[in-house]
């Protein structure tokens, strides 16, 4: 008889678990919960919602870019100024220093039109005195921590540098 009464009682809960609730609206769509994970992946930081790994090793724009691809991001995009001290704080952290870093910006395209690789609006920028000034005609692509005022610098795109992924949480 106990025996009995404990299938049943687990019985009992099993169904009432697997019950589509009655929304009380009167609609016959059950309610969905989504929850968003808000952590990064091991060795990223998080800064506005999006994840930044900074890596050490050098490429050209290019190679460090599909880099980022292969792990989910592209080159990192600065929106303004609180971000850009942060991201320097990324860099600062990861190379016990902060020497100059390709990010996403580019104007290979166009001269005049500088655009971030992960396809945000390019807005903010910190030129260094005198830049964007595309010297010999090849300078296009886009340096953070320029000289010691660690403001923007486009440089030659196959020059090879350490470099800065973001990707969306």
């Amino acid at each position: 008889m106990k025996l009995l009464a404990v299938c049943v009682l687990v019985f009992s809960v099993m169904a009432q678990t697997r019950a589509d609730p009655i929304p009380d609206d009167g609609s016959t769509d059950p309610e969905v919960v989504v929850v968003h994970e808000s952590s990064c992946p091991t060795g990223w930081t998080l800064i506005n919602n999006r994840c930044f790994h900074y890596v050490a090793r050098t490429m050209t724009w290019a190679g460090a870019e599909r880099h980022c691809l292969s792990m989910g991001a592209n080159l990192a995009s600065v929106h303004d100024t609180s971000e850009y001290h942060q991201v320097q704080s990324v860099i600062t952290t990861a190379s016990y220093g902060s020497g100059t870093t390709w990010i996403g910006g580019t104007n290979a395209q166009e001269l005049a039109i500088w655009l971030w690789s992960d396809g945000r609006p390019f807005i903010y920028t910190n030129w260094c005195h005198g830049q964007p000034d595309n010297t010999a005609g090849r300078q296009r692509c886009l340096l953070m921590n320029f000289s010691d005022e660690k403001c923007w610098d486009d440089d030659t795109c196959s020059v090879h540098f350490p470099f800065i992924c973001a990707k969306k949480v």
